[in-house]
């Protein structure tokens, strides 16, 4: 399903768009939202740091997807609005598990990303990449 690069039409008064280029809280890489059908997903664009051997997805707990690429591996998938944040699922390659997530920009520059496992929550802050 490929990522398309315009950002989404949002009606006055409505939650701000969260699309474009975000480096993610670690600064180890570059994320793309934009729509994807009738919702929001991101793909990991560029690493910013080494990766040891072949940059694959190998912690993903499906043995069948370990060989894919992490470069345009899609780590958000399904956002839609939901009251005032965007909310659908996050992938994080680097444990191979998704979360219940939300994306807020609660900034110009600042995307709050809040991932969920049952109760426990987590927030890190995403900011606006550099073109």
């Amino acid at each position: 399903m490929p990522m398309l690069l315009l950002a989404a039409a949002v009606p006055a008064g409505a939650i701000e768009p969260v699309t474009g280029r975000w480096l993610t809280d670690s600064k180890d890489g570059i994320v793309q939202i934009g729509r994807c059908g009738d919702a929001l997903c991101g793909r990991l664009i560029k690493t910013l740091t080494p990766i040891e051997g072949p940059p694959v997805d190998r912690n993903n707990p499906d043995p069948a997807l370990r060989s894919r690429p992490i470069v345009g591996l899609p780590v958000l998938t399904g956002f839609r609005p939901d009251g005032g944040v965007w909310a659908g699922e996050a992938y994080d390659p680097k444990v191979g598990r998704s979360y219940r997530t939300t994306l807020e920009r609660i900034a110009p520059d600042t995307l709050k990303v809040r991932g969920c496992v049952a109760i426990f929550c987590r927030s890190v802050l995403w900011t606006r990449a550099p073109r």
